[in-house]
């Protein structure tokens, strides 16, 4: 999938950012293709000469989506923390940063609600931004000297995951206290 988003035409840019605005803001299923099409300025043939299928299009927003999120995760904790737990941590306050931006919950928690079935597509890709995100936490906290990394970044990845979605909800300050509580988990495992 990623080197077919790098040699999209114009046309199939267009369609998929304009994809990425509207189902992020309104939802997968709420978002047909003739609403794409129009926004972005193209024909539905067009659009389906880009991606083939709504599914396609789908799994391929998806996908930028989550490797602009590993890009702006790894890169906004490098610049912000130096030691190993304050990266640690710091993903915490990256993801603070993160929410501070239109933030409309977690897209991927978001699809998953939406197409539960592991034929879908796109399935892999949201299965795989989870693995990737307790894998990233396991290796912060292996350079932490955690002794048990893998048990930590279960743990870390269940606040995170619980931010995000209070954060959806209205309930403001989970940030905190979710960082508070991998501190002290973190603490604890060295």
């Amino acid at each position: 999938m990623q080197d077919s988003l790098a040699k999209l035409t114009p046309a199939g840019r267009r369609v998929l950012d304009v994809a990425a605005e509207l189902f992020y803001r309104q939802g997968i299923h709420a978002v047909g293709v003739e609403a794409i099409a129009a926004k972005a300025g193209v024909t539905k043939k067009t659009l389906y000469a880009c991606f083939g299928s709504k599914d396609n299009l789908v799994t391929a927003y998806l996908t930028e989506r989550d490797q602009r999120w590993r890009e702006w995760l790894t890169g906004w904790v490098e610049r912000h923390a130096d030691s190993a737990e304050e990266k640690v941590l710091g993903a915490y306050d990256a993801l603070a940063a993160w929410m501070r931006e239109d933030f409309r919950g977690c897209a991927f928690v978001n699809a998953l609600a939406e197409l539960p079935s592991p034929d879908h597509p796109a399935h892999e890709v949201i299965v795989g931004q989870k693995r990737w995100m307790r894998d990233y936490f396991a290796e912060l906290a292996a350079k932490a000297g955690a002794a048990d990394p893998d048990g930590f970044a279960k743990s870390a990845l269940l606040l995170y995951e619980g931010v995000t979605v209070a954060e959806s909800a209205g309930i403001g300050g989970t940030t905190d206290q979710a960082k508070k509580v991998a501190a002290a988990l973190l603490r604890a495992a060295v």
